[in-house]
């Protein structure tokens, strides 16, 4: 991702995708938001932040490859907020490889605490980068699709696309 020319100023865009609207925020420290605005949870950008499309180059063309079933990993600067266990949580999520799944135990588990499956589910929900930190990726431990804050239909379909099932340009 670019830097921004004034020091801290945080940026934001949207991105039209299949999915629905993606609002982008970051600055120049990285990416810090990836939200799917739906109807399940409207999403706005940070007060004060600015629009501005070209700091978000890199992120936007990353993000119409993985859309259009040509990207896997993302390669983007990362600067989510939250708490050392949200991040351990989130940071886990980035191992699971692309068109697989894990259930919320075991990614308990692979943070050292397998009686921990509620907390990472609570870290998973307020992760800020969703499809680059990809969430959607944790599943219940019947292998049913719980908790996603975009909804469902927009998880089931993110497992969907990176199954190879379809994708969109």
């Amino acid at each position: 991702m670019p830097i921004h020319t004034q020091e801290s100023a945080a940026c934001y865009t949207w991105l039209p995708t299949t999915i629905g609207r993606v609002l982008l925020s970051g600055d120049e420290r990285g990416l810090s938001r990836v939200q799917v605005d739906s109807p399940c949870r409207c999403v706005e950008p940070s007060e004060g932040a600015v629009e501005d499309a070209h700091v978000f180059r890199d992120v936007i063309e990353q993000l119409q490859a993985y859309f259009a079933g040509d990207l896997k990993q993302f390669n983007l600067k990362l600067n989510p907020q939250g708490t050392p266990f949200q991040k351990r949580a989130w940071a886990e999520l980035q191992r699971i490889p692309y068109g697989e799944t894990i259930t919320y135990g075991e990614q308990a588990r692979r943070l050292g605490d397998a009686k921990a499956c509620r907390a990472v589910g609570r870290a998973n929900g307020s992760n800020p980068i969703g499809i680059i930190v990809p969430c959607h990726r944790v599943i219940g431990s019947t292998g049913k699709l719980t908790g996603f804050a975009a909804g469902l239909d927009t998880k089931a379909w993110l497992l969907q696309h990176e199954a190879g099932l379809f994708h969109c340009s």
